[in-house]
């Protein structure tokens, strides 16, 4: 099969890449936010940005994985014209040419982002979205496209909702993402984790191994057409704080992070339902918190630490700002 996969120096690209070798697969990616040796030598990479990407390049694609974005959820409330040209504008230009070049079907990874505040947990696929950021604000906007344009033109589509992914092949130099990843980072190098807020935020972390298959059982069959679902453990809901002391444990280290101002527009509690992925993809968690965290410690082990990137504009500068985010100096020292 013929399958293009964006965002494939990232997470959840790279390692689908990796799982669909048998396949042809093309993969795109400018490197904004991913690492050029996640990218399986036996690709077609194509280096470019989704936003210049022509018919051209989905030549005789039969399915199309878009995982691109700048999944900077945060960082939206401070750079929403970056965040949005690159999360709602890209998807625009992927979908215009995947249906130009007559692609089958369309997978879009979408965000729990989507959901933001919700008055009941855990979310479920049929709460109506109600997104607190810019970045969730374009992904469910690009679902509403998505779904409008596919019925138009006859594609089959599904939008999947992963939440928190943790693994081999995820960036943790970048200042804005990742907290696992950041504090990872910051504790090998002997540095405190620094959390914003009370650290009493909680969230459910889902190793990227577990996230692979439903994509395949999409990609190869038709049983999920059409739906919003939801892929990630629904247990294990935990604080930020319990996040630190669990790397901490892992690592060994004398734990005693650095607590900063609350991020604006953070949703507190944020925890999805796996029900539906159970029911139509036979979804299953293999994989407990110490065990994905511990996976990801040796890897970033082996590969090695590094200071953080800051490669990406801060649009809106105010007393809100993150001070982490506008001064390199306090987050790499």
């Amino acid at each position: 099969m013929n399958i293009l996969i964006t965002g494939v120096a990232g997470l959840l690209g790279s390692n689908l890449a990796k799982s669909l070798s048998h396949h042809n697969i093309t993969g795109v990616d400018s490197l904004i936010g991913g690492y050029i040796d996640n990218i399986p030598s036996e690709i077609n990479w194509l280096n470019k940005d989704c936003n210049n990407l022509t018919k051209e390049d989905f030549k005789d694609i039969e399915v199309v994985i878009h995982a691109a974005c700048t999944a900077h959820e945060g960082l939206s409330v401070f750079s929403p014209k970056f965040i949005t040209d690159n999360t709602y504008g890209n998807s625009m230009n992927v979908l215009s040419c995947a249906i130009q070049a007559g692609v089958k079907k369309f997978i879009f990874t979408s965000s729990m982002a989507r959901y933001g505040n919700q008055d009941t947990l855990p979310f479920t696929e049929n709460m109506i979205p109600k997104p607190e950021d810019p970045y969730g604000i374009a992904k469910h906007a690009f679902e509403l496209t998505l779904r409008n344009l596919s019925k138009t033109h006859g594609m089959e589509f599904v939008i999947f909702v992963p939440h928190n992914v943790v693994g081999i092949g995820q960036n943790y130099t970048d200042p804005f993402r990742n907290v696992a990843g950041i504090m990872i980072n910051r504790m090998l190098q002997n540095r405190q984790p620094i959390i914003y807020g009370d650290g009493n935020q909680k969230r459910c972390f889902s190793d990227i191994r577990d996230i692979i298959y439903p994509f395949h059982k999409v990609i190869f069959s038709d049983v999920a057409n059409g739906e919003v679902i939801n892929i990630g453990p629904d247990n294990n809901f935990i604080t930020i704080n319990h996040l630190a002391e669990e790397i901490a444990l892992i690592l060994d280290f004398d734990l005693n992070p650095i607590y900063l101002d609350s991020r604006p527009s953070e949703v507190r509690l944020a925890h999805c339902s796996a029900d539906k992925a159970r029911k139509l993809l036979n979804y299953e968690t293999r994989y407990e918190l110490k065990e994905i965290l511990s996976n990801m410690i040796n890897w970033v082990k082996v590969r090695g630490t590094g200071p953080f990137n800051y490669n990406l504009p801060v649009e809106i500068q105010s007393y809100l700002t993150p001070k982490t985010w506008v001064n390199q100096d306090l987050f790499n020292k």
